[in-house]
């Protein structure tokens, strides 16, 4: 009989019930264990008019897009990745309506356990736990997330198969959701070698490639790069290149029989859930992976901005005494306020669920908790995105895109004032708390 606990490090334990709603609810009966995250941090700017003429266009399109794909929107993977040193012909790629189709039909086709990094992405998990798989969570280092520390991956794989268990999958994220950070080359070295030594397969989720803070500064390095044959690329385009709401993701297969047999069974699995992306929306897509100028302008300005208010962000939480990485990535920053327990215990929060709960509420913008990334529930983590703190109407959004300084504007200074204001709040609150010297 197995022990060990498929949600996280430690040994078997009686699973605490996942919460949705006010705390203290338990789920209703029958509901079963697959669990929900949010969605990506969304860029809260309106739609690039190019995008938009692009979709309108083939708005007269009846016919069903081909499941995986097109030739157009291939052939545009194509050149994407070739223009970031991954070049791939259209028989290794496939696409599909967003990253999460892609990934369960990859974790149907590899079978097995999985394994992924504590915390991680919301959507990993669910869908390996939708096919019955067990999920297993694996420690990063204290510098970054998204890639598992390699020495605590080697120990959780010989300790799965030593119950009975069967790892084979390793997903992981070189620039991560929820983090925000990116994973030092080396280390991406080692737990590379590491999970090809014990045989995975690797899944490098780059939703957040194109969204560096520092592109110049910070060095992003692909897995597929060090290992072709051994590793899939998942890249949704909602991170740098689509609306969410235009789900659309393409995956990059490895060379060689292994990927050509992969490609084969993501093809099969996506037909059988019908995963075809709206035509449109593939056509939208192919324009948006050739990135014309006006797509990379908008893309390069939309990260200055999300870089700019990411860094605000920071500092109020650091400000207030909370921890947090410096965000190298994405729309977000993932904030530790264990040091303010004292003061949050106060207001009745005792773990994420309450935290994330009181921090919505508090602040008037989605707050989710750490559980939601696969975190402890006792620690008091929470993810908090910068997109809505950019305005109300498309008006105040599109002038902190165009601002030389957005962080000045009226409605963004009322919008970090208010969550400064709250964090320092509970940092006054810790203080009084705090037993004299």
């Amino acid at each position: 009989m197995r022990r060990t606990d498929p949600e996280g490090d430690g040994p078997a334990r009686h699973p605490l019930p996942q919460r949705h709603g006010p705390a203290h609810h338990p789920l209703p009966q029958g509901h079963g264990p697959v669990r929900y995250g949010p969605p990506l941090p969304d860029d809260g700017l309106p739609v690039l008019p190019e995008l938009s003429a692009a979709l309108a266009a083939a708005a007269h399109r009846g016919e069903e897009e081909p499941v995986g794909g097109g030739p157009a929107l291939l052939e545009a993977a194509c050149g994407y990745w070739e223009r970031r040193g991954l070049p791939v012909g259209p028989d290794r790629v496939t696409a599909g309506p967003g990253a999460p189709a892609l990934l369960l039909a990859l974790t149907a086709a590899l079978g097995g356990d999985v394994l992924v990094p504590r915390p991680c992405a919301a959507w990993w998990a669910p869908y390996a736990r939708l096919l019955g798989r067990p999920v297993f969570h694996v420690a990063p280092p204290a510098e970054s997330g998204g890639v598992p520390d390699p020495y605590a991956l080697l120990e959780t794989v010989r300790r799965v198969r030593e119950e009975g268990g069967d790892p084979r999958l390793l997903v992981l994220s070189v620039a991560d959701d929820p983090t925000a950070t990116v994973a030092p080359p080396e280390l991406l070295h080692e737990t590379v070698e590491a999970a090809t030594g014990e045989g995975l397969h690797l899944v490098s989720d780059e939703t957040w490639r194109d969204t560096l803070h520092a592109a110049h500064a910070t060095v992003l390095l692909s897995p597929a790069e060090m290992l072709p044959d051994r590793v899939t690329v998942v890249t949704d385009l909602a991170g740098a290149l689509l609306p969410a709401g235009w789900p659309a993701a393409v995956a990059r297969f490895p060379a060689g029989d292994t990927g050509t047999a992969l490609h084969a069974r993501v093809l099969d699995v996506l037909t059988a859930l019908g995963a075809r992306l709206a035509g449109p929306v593939a056509a939208a897509a192919a324009h948006a992976l050739d990135e014309p100028g006006p797509v990379t302008a908008r893309r390069e300005a939309a990260v200055r901005l999300h870089a700019r208010v990411a860094a605000a962000v920071h500092g109020a939480v650091v400000a207030a005494g909370g921890l947090a990485r410096p965000p190298q990535a994405g729309r977000h920053v993932y904030a530790d306020l264990e040091p303010l327990r004292a003061a949050l215990g106060a207001q009745g929060v005792g773990d994420a669920q309450e935290l994330e709960e009181f921090l919505t509420a508090r602040l008037g913008m989605p707050a989710p908790g750490g559980h939601r990334f696969g975190d402890d529930l006792q620690a008091l983590r929470v993810r908090l995105a910068t997109g809505p703190l950019l305005g109300d109407t498309d008006t105040e959004r599109l002038e902190c895109l165009t601002s030389p300084a957005p962080l000045e504007l009226p409605h963004v200074q009322r919008a970090l004032m208010s969550l400064g204001s709250a964090l320092d709040d509970l940092r006054d609150d810790a203080q009084r708390w705090e037993p004299p010297r």
